[in-house]
């Protein structure tokens, strides 16, 4: 029992060692103390091991390339925005959806933790309907940590920084696909992104993959249409104006409203 005892202590510091050496590698960030701590939560769920430097930044968010437990690359999202702007700027995405309308006007802190979960969830079920979405691995608070596009801390272009790139065969190929993967969100998720573009599309592996899902809504959404359409109107624009990719924008409306119509009527 005492040998065993001895066991279990070294083996708590040697994690708490760990902890200290690999886990707030971070460059250009200080956290706030309750950030940390759900840091250090999402350590001894055995989630993520390691945090390195920042991959991309956003006006609510950013996000860091990490290591997780089985020491596979991932993404870690970390909304730090704690403002009533914040609120503002997701307004118009949560109307009518209980789970916001509960929180209080003053409780940002909640309103941010909700938003993160709401997010993990759309990557679950775009990912499960087969929309090439990064693998969602844990949600902690104002923490998401999802699996990583890219390579050796570099992530993907995105599809405005790739297109240069691309030759003709590879643009035609990888433009046909991203109609199909948006179609998929809204008729096989049943969700419709609100956000999509050239910038929340990144290359990787010849594939186009779809990113920053928070704010995508079911199509039981007041607005799910009006966001659908210029969803839309972002790709058509790209595709056929920078890329050459001609399609039949009204047709392919069409096709995504119709989706939403039969899930109303569901």
């Amino acid at each position: 029992m005492r040998r065993r005892a001895r066991w279990l202590r070294r083996e708590r510091e040697e994690e708490e060692r760990v902890k200290d050496r690999d886990m707030f590698k971070i460059v250009d960030e200080v956290f706030d103390s309750i950030t940390l701590s759900h840091l250090y939560r999402l350590y001894s769920r055995k989630v993520l091991r390691e945090l390195k430097g920042s991959i991309s930044s956003g006006k609510e968010s950013k996000v860091y390339w990490g290591v997780a437990w089985d020491r596979s690359d991932v993404a870690v999202k970390i909304y730090l925005s704690f403002t009533s702007d914040f609120r503002k700027s997701i307004r118009k995405y949560i109307v009518g959806d209980p789970r916001f309308e509960d929180i209080p006007a003053g409780n940002i802190r909640r309103l941010i933790y909700e938003w993160a979960r709401k997010e993990y969830r759309n990557l679950r079920r775009m990912r499960e309907s087969g929309v090439r979405v990064p693998r969602p691995v844990a949600v902690e608070a104002n923490i998401i940590v999802m699996e990583f596009l890219g390579e050796k801390g570099y992530r993907a272009p995105t599809l405005a920084e790739a297109v240069e790139e691309l030759d003709r065969g590879e643009a035609e190929a990888i433009a046909a696909e991203v109609l199909r993967q948006a179609e998929a969100i809204v008729c096989r998720a049943r969700l419709v992104h609100a956000d999509l573009s050239e910038y929340n599309i990144l290359v990787w592996r010849g594939e186009p993959w779809i990113i920053d899902v928070s704010q995508a809504v079911p199509h039981s959404h007041p607005n799910a249409e009006e966001f659908l359409e210029r969803d839309v109107e972002n790709l058509h624009r790209f595709l056929t104006g920078k890329m050459g990719f001609e399609f039949d924008f009204d047709a392919y409306l069409s096709r995504l409203k119709s989706c939403i119509h039969r899930g109303a009527r569901g």
